[in-house]
Formats: structure tokens, sequence, C-alpha cells
């Protein structure tokens, strides 16, 4: 065939692809900006600490698998999963809540909490596995191209899924706010408030419950640093350190792209950039959405993190834990109704070297704070420096420990970062919003409208924010270039 394919990025969509097009017998070559492939999903390493410097969770391990297995490989060719127990802790202002590595573990716990929540728990999360089923064994297969990809029996009956959120699924089983925001918390990861998530969503409940929660020994990392070897085995080219200054294109078609001046040709391009950032590649008239477009979507929120090297093990935390110790709908509304810096924000702590000791020196812990905001923020040291003493100062006190003193270092990563590093759209962190009116068809398209032969794939496309649906992205974007190219 010998069609050549140019990949902007190398993030979990672009490696994704790329693996998937070189095994139809594209000629593929990715282009990434950065020193090392992964996109969000790189790696940091000082001192013998090692952090995964975007995600961190590892949910939907079959989508993982699924992956690996349409190559005739297995996750366990290129990395060790471990499956946590506890999966992670919530901490409340006056109780931790322990999410165990079964359901019959998590419905002791929220019978501890809530006497009798454990029937209606397990029906939730019964019905949770069938729309898990239908999601993602059905609609996040379809490209979003038309409508009509949701209209099925299986949807059909489960219409009202799609115009009642999850919180209202959510609070009409169960009284107690810890386990409305448990339950609550996992949607989080589609990048909108429950109110406003349709509560169809509720699969992620499952993944959650149902599925567990895992880690690569190793970190997140293993998982890009396994797709990329799977890439080079597949014979895909991949070039770090280069930044992509144009798309090019004549006569309605994409040709390729410039790099350090230099321009490469292509018989298709596809961007698992920043999808904003890659149309602003194109001279204007061949750009799809207009910034008053992308302004009045609704986006993921932005991160403030922080990787921190503490010279001791910490006490009294899991590997995954989630401060929730403030006001949930008071930080949610300060993320998607009035943007700014939060009052009194939630935040997750991560500490992979409590499973793994490879992460961190021996005797010594690998911490990773983070703290939801609104993208589009004032980014300071001043402000990044207040937010760390604020959460830290409050970590201490709910673990019962002192830390400050055992800290070797500490680096930040924000607003300002995920635009240069990224070119991030108002330095989101997890891209477009799964609301309502941003799902499937309802999405920025794989296929540009304006340009023959240029593709998108990634998490401001379909199917939307997430790993697992960063492969599914790819994998669809793939599908839709080889039917294009066939006709």
């Amino acid at each position: 065939m010998d069609k050549r394919v140019i990949i902007i990025g190398s993030g979990f969509a672009s490696l994704s692809a790329s693996c998937y097009l070189a095994q139809q017998g594209y000629d593929v070559s990715i282009y990434e900006k950065n020193k090392t492939v992964g996109g969000r999903a790189r790696q940091f390493i000082r001192e013998g600490f090692t952090f995964d410097m975007g995600p961190s969770w590892y949910w939907m391990p079959d989508i993982f698998e699924r992956f690996f297995n349409d190559f005739g490989k297995k996750t366990s060719d290129y990395y060790q999963l471990d499956k946590l127990d506890p999966a992670y802790n919530i901490y409340f202002s006056d109780d931790v809540v322990t999410i165990g590595d079964s359901m019959d573990k998590i419905c002791e716990e929220f019978e501890r909490i809530e006497e009798g929540s454990a029937v209606p728990l397990r029906k939730f999360i019964k019905k949770a596995q069938d729309n898990y089923e239908i999601a993602i064994h059905k609609i996040v297969l379809r490209p979003g191209l038309s409508p009509l990809e949701l209209v099925s029996k299986d949807t059909m009956i489960r219409l009202d899924q799609f115009f009642k959120s999850i919180s209202d699924e959510v609070r009409k089983r169960f009284k107690n706010p810890k386990l409305i925001s448990t339950l609550e918390f996992p949607v989080l990861f589609l990048g909108a408030k429950p109110s406003k998530t349709p509560s169809f969503y509720s699969f992620m409940n499952f993944a959650d419950f149902g599925l567990g929660t895992w880690h690569p020994q190793g970190g997140m990392y293993q998982v890009i640093r396994a797709m990329e070897h799977l890439a080079l085995e597949l014979g895909v080219k991949i070039n770090t350190d280069h930044a992509v200054t144009k798309i090019e294109v004549a006569k309605g078609r994409a040709t390729g792209i410039i790099v350090n001046g230099n321009s490469i040709k292509a018989d298709v391009v596809l961007s698992g950039a920043d999808y904003h950032h890659s149309e602003t590649l194109l001279d204007p008239e061949f750009r799809q959405y207009s910034e008053a477009y992308w302004n009045k979507k609704t986006f993921a929120p932005s991160s403030l993190l922080f990787y921190v090297g503490f010279n001791k093990k910490l006490q009294n935390v899991s590997h995954h834990n989630l401060f929730f110790d403030t006001s949930f709908e008071q930080h949610a509304q300060e993320i998607y109704d009035d943007p700014k810096w939060p009052e009194a924000p939630l935040f997750y702590a991560n500490f992979p070297s409590i499973t793994d000791s490879t992460m961190a020196p021996e005797g010594c812990e690998t911490g990773f704070f983070l703290i939801p905001i609104a993208p589009d923020l004032e980014d300071t040291q001043e402000l990044r420096n207040k937010y760390f003493d604020i959460i830290l100062n409050r970590f201490q006190k709910l673990t019962g420990q002192q830390v400050k003193s055992s800290i070797l270092f500490k680096e930040d990563f924000c607003v300002n970062d995920f635009i240069d590093q990224y070119n991030s759209y108002k330095g989101n962190a997890y891209g477009m919003a799964n609301t309502l009116l941003q799902t499937a068809f309802l999405r920025p398209k794989l296929h540009s409208k304006k340009v023959d032969n240029l593709f998108f794939t990634g998490q401001l496309t379909v199917p939307g924010p997430g790993v697992p649906p960063a492969l599914i992205s790819g994998k669809l974007v793939s599908e839709l270039i080889v039917k294009h190219q066939k006709t």
C-alpha cells in the first residue's frame, strides 16, 4: 500500500491510531513536539523518584487488554498489573471511606455508613454494568458521524437516562452525603458536574466498583512505553522534539506538514494534538470551528499539580486518596459556574511507592497532588505556593502526621504549563466535558469537513476524555481513514 500517514502528537490516541494504521499497511510517522512520547501521560524522574505527570488511574482494564489483543499481544507481554486493595480512600472531615477491591467489601463499607444501603448499591451497580456493556461494546465504537448511531433497541429503552443526571439517579437511592459524594466522584473523569452528566454515564461506577482500580508496575508510563514498543514493532517511525508549525493544504486536500521550516509530504494527516491548536495550524479558511464555537463549549477542568519527593514513608494513606473534607458542590461551582480559584478545594493525592517500590528510593515516598481548577485562570507562582500550603496543611491534619519537614523537593505544573507544553486550549487538562450536548455526534468530528485527508483524534473528539476513550478514539479514526482511502 505504502500510503504515507503523518500523525501529530504521541499521546494515547495518537499511539493507538499509529498501531492500527501500521497494521493495515500504512507508512506511519509520528511527530511529537516534546522530547519524549506520551503527551499528557509523560513521566518525570528526579533523584530516584518516578512520577506519572498526568493520568494516574488505571480503570477499565478490559479496554487496555482489548487494544493489545488486536495485535496478537497481551498487556502482560509488556507490563505487570496489580489490583489495588484498597482501591482508594476518601477523607471527609469526620471519617475515612475505604473502597475495597470487591463489591462485598464495598457493600460492607456502605452498610457501616448507612444501614441498608448495600441493597440499593448492588441494584445501582447492576444497572451501571448493563450501561457499561452497551457503552463500551457498542456506543463508543461508533465514530460520531450521525445521531442515528445512538438509535438502537438498547438506547431507546434507556432514553430517560440521557435526560436525567447522575446526581438525580444517585440522590434518589442514597441520602448520606458521604455515599452521594463517593458515587458522584467517578463521573468527574468525564469532565463535567454530576448534575450535568447524563445518568447513562453511571457505567463509570461499574468501572470503579465492578472492575476495580489497578496499577501497572513502574507507573502509567509503562503503558505508553508498551504502546511505543508495539508501534515500533509495527514499523511506525517516531520523531520527538519535532514541533509541527503548519498543516499544508492544496486543492482542498491535506498534503503534509511543516516541521522546523521543512515541508514533509503525506497522503493523510492525522492530529492527536489539542483539536483547537491543530486547527490553528491551518490557514483560516480551512478551519471548521470558530473561536466563538470553542469559547462556548464546556471544557473539563485544568489542574494544579505537585510532584513531591518525601524522605520518609507516609502513614495513614493508601495509593490513591481523595480529600473531600470541604464542599463538593462549592468547588464544582468554582470550576464550572463561576470560574475562579477555589476557596476550599477538594484535592487528590497519589503515592504509588506505597504499592510499587520502584517508584521511590528505599524508605522514601513519591507524592503526586492534584487540585482540579477551572481552565483559563490566572496562573502565578504565588498562587501555586499558596494552594500547596492550603492542601498540605489539610493533608497533615486529616492523616495525623507532619510531612512538611520531610519534603526533599517539590515541582509544580498548572495552566500555563498545559498551554506551553501541550498547546492545550485555555490550559484544560482533560479535554471537552461529556455533557448531553457534547456527546457522540455532537463533539468535534474525527474527519475534517473542510479538508480532505485531514483527521483528528483524542480527548476533544469522540468518544471523549480519559485514557480508555483515547485508545478507542485512535481505533475509530484509523478505521475511518482506511474506509476513506478505499472510496
